[in-house]
């Protein structure tokens, strides 16, 4: 109880230093308490799924470290969120691939899924307050082994991936329906070439005709948000990708549907924080995985960086909070795999509550003014403000642990549960 009164009397001061700058630290913490962190399943099991294959990881992909814990079984990946959620502050979701599915057992074609194969992920979802997003799982399949799935000109391939395409978007309805909340269903492919290709048009316009296909069913926008998702390059596809960034902008234009932004899938020199009041000045909604590429695409735990600051600030500063939705995409096998997602939600949370925290309209209005001088001190000296203490209150009455606290509660999790994963 000492420790409770301490972050209180802590946060008493913080809240008296940020009225000074007109800041209202109650109004941050409700409007923080709204949003919800799509936490990705695959980080528990490192992009493994349930399928029961020997396909080995491909499209670009990679996880790296053998730490031990890793969850076999769609139980053990529960448990393991449920964990993890239980660290960190606010109501939250759930990020599927469609390798994830609970089949008990049986082998079911990806073409072939339907709703009742992640029944159980839907109940477990209603049963902790949760909603479910989606996505199509186009890579870790002997027809993806060729490097082409929607834009294959194997009319047989393409055939099975757009089928595909179409029952996920069927699930993700589903699980909209079944939750009363709108399931968010990505479309990411690992499409491209190692090389130089001669024909960088045809792959495009098969791609094209691919998701024209898989999203002429029309489904009630209450349950389904359709998102597609582009990427720079990746390990095999280094000098071309068919689903590029500006191929992807351009469909979800018009198609009037979400485009998805990750971190990780842009040049070492680009930010995406910078691309979302562009890309939001034509579309409805946007979709960002938020992930840490060190030099390349390679899904480093979300920290506390610049662009991570810069993504937060930009979506309280623009007023998109409520236009766009915020999901993790990394996988460290290095580290204790519930600890990732806890350091990742809550180093995302905190770069919000900060953005929150920030005299807005204030430095608008210096700006608006023509005074880059006051706008620039004033930034600067917001730095300085005691955010952490306003975090660790809303830690406190959210019923998660203060600091690194949390952290304890992991390591006995290893040592009681995940230890015992032989």
């Amino acid at each position: 109880m000492s420790g409770d009164r301490a972050v209180e009397r802590a946060y008493g001061c913080a809240r008296e230093a940020y009225a000074e700058f007109g800041v209202d630290t109650e109004r941050a913490m409700e409007r923080l308490r709204g949003i919800s962190i799509s936490l990705h399943c695959w980080q528990g099991d490192d992009v493994t799924g349930f399928e029961g294959t020997s396909e080995g990881l491909d499209g670009g992909l990679q996880t790296t470290g053998n730490y031990p814990g890793r969850a076999r079984t769609p139980e053990e990946l529960r448990n393991d969120l449920e964990m993890a959620l239980g660290l960190i502050p606010g109501t939250h979701r759930v990020n599927l691939h469609a390798i994830y599915a609970d089949t008990v057992g049986r082998r079911v074609e990806r073409n072939a899924l339907l709703p009742e194969h992640f029944q159980t992920w839907i109940e477990w979802a209603r049963a902790h307050g949760l909603g479910l997003d989606f996505n199509p799982t186009f890579f870790r399949h002997p027809l993806a082994a060729g490097g082409l799935t929607l834009s294959s000109p194997d009319e047989a391939i393409r055939r099975f991936w757009v089928e595909h395409g179409i029952a996920c978007r069927r699930i993700g309805a589903h699980m909209g329906r079944a939750l009363g909340t709108p399931c968010i269903t990505n479309v990411w492919i690992p499409d491209g070439s190692k090389d130089t290709p001669i024909d960088r048009r045809a792959p495009r316009e098969r791609l094209r005709r691919s998701l024209d296909e898989i999203f002429a069913e029309s489904h009630d926008p209450s349950h389904l948000r359709d998102s597609v998702e582009g990427k720079l390059f990746g390990i095999g596809s280094e000098s071309y990708v068919v689903g590029s960034h500006e191929f992807y902008l351009g469909y979800a234009i018009q198609k009037r549907i979400f485009l998805c932004l990750d971190s990780g899938h842009f040049h070492p020199t680009e930010v995406i924080s910078d691309k979302i009041s562009s890309v939001l000045a034509f579309l409805d909604g946007l979709l960002l995985h938020v992930s840490r590429g060190v030099r390349w695409d390679s899904d480093h735990v979300v920290i506390m960086s610049d662009e991570l600051s810069a993504i937060a600030q930009e979506i309280v500063r623009g007023e998109y909070l409520d236009r766009i939705h915020i999901g993790l995409d990394f996988f460290d096998a290095s580290i204790n795999r519930v600890a990732a997602w806890v350091i990742g939600a809550r180093c995302m949370l905190k770069a919000l509550l900060i953005a929150l925290l920030e005299p807005t309209e204030r430095l608008r209005a210096m700006e608006m003014a023509g005074d880059l001088t006051g706008r620039l001190a004033l930034t600067e000296e917001v730095k300085s403000l005691p955010a952490g203490a306003v975090w660790d209150a809303y830690c406190l009455r959210e019923g998660v642990p203060v600091g690194p606290a949390w952290l304890e509660e992991v390591r006995a999790y290893e040592r009681h549960v995940l230890s015992r994963r032989q």
